[in-house]
């Protein structure tokens, strides 16, 4: 493999529009090709590509991926601004390479009502970094009682197609038939934060040899795989879809896996840090770990990275959760729960499933960009990277290695359980719809 250990170079074209040659780029891993961004789109696929007035970037060595599509993100807007707006999660999500993200609900105030998913999704189009999808609650206030407004934040100017009461799981049965019935009129889908509430009171790490060790009350990986065994049910029994938000144990795996081969209407999602970090972590007590749900053991870790190389877990999902660090910078039992992700996603994938052989780099495509954009009904992202398809490109070197520096992130937020972690690879350019949100490394 031939790499570039400089960032490619960009020339000023003198064209009045913005057009651009991406040179000797290796498309989704494979043989060296050009791409001609024009108007938004990819126009030509070849070799010896040029066009008059082009901006042309060397990528030489690096991978060019479709813009990654991330079904679960925490932007905190509104009310939680001191942690992340819209807009620094937006230039977090593009500078790992992503072109969409999936706002979740669980915002102050919630967003179960058209008025504020539209104005979640005004402040992603007016921030432009990647585009913003918001997810609606599922029921009321996320307080598990009443179904929210799922029908008008459908009809909003957001078109929500994706629900969910992430933080909390919509435990009661009833409400969760009532909201898989209710989303088939528009083919939307519920995803589902699976935890028994009365299973994990006071729970604070997985349950095991690991929190007996520590003295922390424990979270049993029961308490997730029995409100997906009833999802799985419940999504069978009216027709509806279902997806299972961060799948952390080799039971549910087995149990989603049990659901597919039925040809029940069920996804799933993992995300970076349950393929990559076990409870273990917590034997420091370092609050930078505690996350819902929490790390499980190196078995389930070994059990997510097959259920992802075999399609079991359709998608990996950032659930890039900011805190302030007084939230976290505490005792373990005030602390916070949660981990940003949208920076480090790329690499930890590539360590966790490249790097073992797990996934090649269509196989990184397929989960971290075409399933999540048919997942969350998302039109024009998610394509492959050919003519006329919208120019929604990722340039991505996987060869150097770093160690893992908050400080260098663009999140207002800095609780990385990758702090001080040796990681492969780095985002060398996004482009959203042929503009350039991230060239050189850099913001644009």
């Amino acid at each position: 493999m031939s790499t570039n250990p400089h960032p490619p170079t960009v020339k000023e074209g003198s064209g009045v529009s913005r057009t651009f040659v991406i040179k000797d780029a290796r498309v989704l891993g494979g043989e060296p090709a050009d791409l001609l961004l024009r108007d938004g789109v990819i126009v030509e696929v070849g070799r010896g590509l040029a066009a008059a007035g082009a901006e042309v970037v060397d990528a030489d060595g690096l991978v060019a991926l479709p813009g990654l599509v991330d079904l679960h993100t925490h932007l905190r807007e509104p009310g939680r601004e001191d942690a992340e707006t819209v807009g620094s999660g937006t230039r977090a999500a593009a500078k790992g390479g992503f072109t969409a993200v999936h706002a979740m609900a669980n915002t102050y105030p919630v967003a179960d009502t058209a008025g504020v998913v539209e104005q979640v999704w005004r402040l992603g189009r007016e921030a432009g970094h990647c585009d913003v999808h918001p997810v609606g609650a599922v029921t009321q206030g996320i307080a598990g009682r009443q179904l929210a407004e799922l029908g008008a934040m459908a009809d909003s100017a957001a078109q929500v197609r994706v629900f969910s009461d992430d933080g909390h799981c919509v435990s009661d049965a009833v409400i969760m038939r009532r909201a898989l019935e209710y989303v088939k009129a528009f083919d939307g889908v519920i995803a589902q934060h699976a935890q028994e509430p009365r299973l994990t009171e006071g729970a604070q790490m997985n349950e095991g040899e690991m929190s007996a060790r520590l003295g922390l009350p424990g979270w049993p990986a029961v308490a997730e795989e029995a409100i997906i065994a009833r999802d799985c049910l419940l999504a069978a029994h009216v027709g509806s879809r279902l997806h299972v938000c961060h799948v952390s144990t080799a039971g549910s795996v087995e149990i989603i896996r049990w659901a597919k081969s039925k040809g029940w209407r069920v996804t799933a999602e993992v995300t970076p840090h349950h393929l990559l970090l076990d409870d273990a972590e917590v034997g420091g007590y370092d609050p930078i770990y505690k996350v819902n749900p929490p790390l499980r053991t190196a078995d389930d870790v070994t059990a997510l990275r097959h259920a992802l190389a075999d399609g079991t877990i359709d998608a990996v999902a950032t659930d890039h959760a900011p805190h302030p660090a007084e939230d976290k910078e505490t005792e373990w039992a005030a602390a916070a729960m949660g981990m940003i992700g949208l920076e480090t996603a790329l690499p930890v994938v590539q360590q966790a499933m490249i790097e073992t052989g797990l996934l090649d780099w269509p196989g990184v495509a397929d989960r971290m960009s075409f399933r999540p954009a048919r997942i969350g009904r998302v039109n024009g992202q998610g394509r492959p990277l050919e003519v006329g398809s919208p120019a929604n490109v990722v340039l991505y070197d996987p060869a150097p290695r770093a160690t893992v520096d908050p400080s260098d992130f663009v999140s207002k937020s800095r609780n990385s359980p990758f702090t001080g972690l040796e990681l492969p690879g780095r985002v060398v350019a996004t482009f959203l719809r042929g503009r350039p949100t991230v060239l050189e490394g850099k913001l644009q």
